[in-house]
């Protein structure tokens, strides 16, 4: 895939492409300085899609599931979408049974592996004022439950939330974690984010910190998406790597 900008491209690169169809996980590719409006691109006989698993700016969010993933992988898959111009654009559906089923299985056996069990994680997406964590409701937390480990912030609504680093570090609930998840971004590197950990005097304490107790796996796995079953499989890893060293 080309890629046409680190951030979002423009309009006029974006029709320069002369695409067939546009998907977006996010809202905000369809604003008017971005891609355009749906609208927009209809009249210009382009069709559009946007996640319903992704950030929507009014719309509720789909409820996060691997099933709700696979099944957006067999929408995007056919030939024609309902309320959708995009007659003709994929047409695929045999290949996106397959990733559905080769997802499900590998699945199926990191949670027979179980390598998290009795591990307790602080999933640290981005933040230095307050920690923007996984939270009970998104990626991060179905990733945890494959591999058998405790989500140190499960009990929160939605995907992800603003946690004070004084929770992360209270001794007196138990919040001390075994193990760090990082999401590594171009805006949130897991580099930058191990820096500040090690740098301030409280954080560095915890066991984590002090032990290295780092697993770290690319933003496009820790979303809800395509990419998400492979995130299961990197912490997998990632745990189990620690749990030999």
């Amino acid at each position: 895939m080309k890629v046409l900008s680190p951030e979002y491209p423009d309009h006029e690169s974006i029709l320069d492409t002369r695409p067939d169809f546009i998907y977006a996980s996010y809202d905000g590719a369809f604003d008017k300085g971005v891609a355009g409006t749906p609208k927009d691109l209809a009249d210009l006989g382009i069709g559009s899609y946007t996640s319903p698993l992704g950030c929507a700016d009014a719309a509720p969010r789909s409820e996060v599931s691997f099933d709700t993933v696979w099944d957006e992988v067999d929408t995007i898959a056919v030939d024609t979408i309902a309320g959708v111009d995009s007659s003709g654009v994929f047409g695929v559906q045999d290949r996106a049974a397959q990733i559905s089923a080769d997802q499900e299985q590998s699945l199926a056996m990191l949670a027979k592996q179980g390598i998290g069990q009795d591990t307790s994680v602080f999933w640290y997406d981005s933040g230095d004022r307050t920690a923007f964590a996984g939270a009970g409701e998104g990626g991060p937390q179905l990733i945890l439950d494959t591999v058998g480990a405790t989500n140190l912030f499960a009990d929160l609504d939605g995907g992800w939330a603003d946690v004070s680093w004084e929770k992360v570090i209270d001794a007196d609930a138990d919040a001390d974690p075994d193990v760090i998840v990082l999401g590594d971004a171009s805006w949130s590197s897991a580099g930058d984010k191990i820096a500040l950990l090690k740098k301030d005097p409280a954080l560095r304490k915890m066991t984590a910190v002090r032990d290295e107790q780092f697993v770290i796996l690319p933003f496009s796995e820790t979303t809800p998406g395509v990419r998400l079953a492979d995130g299961a499989q990197t912490v997998a890893d990632g745990l189990a790597a620690l749990e030999r060293n």
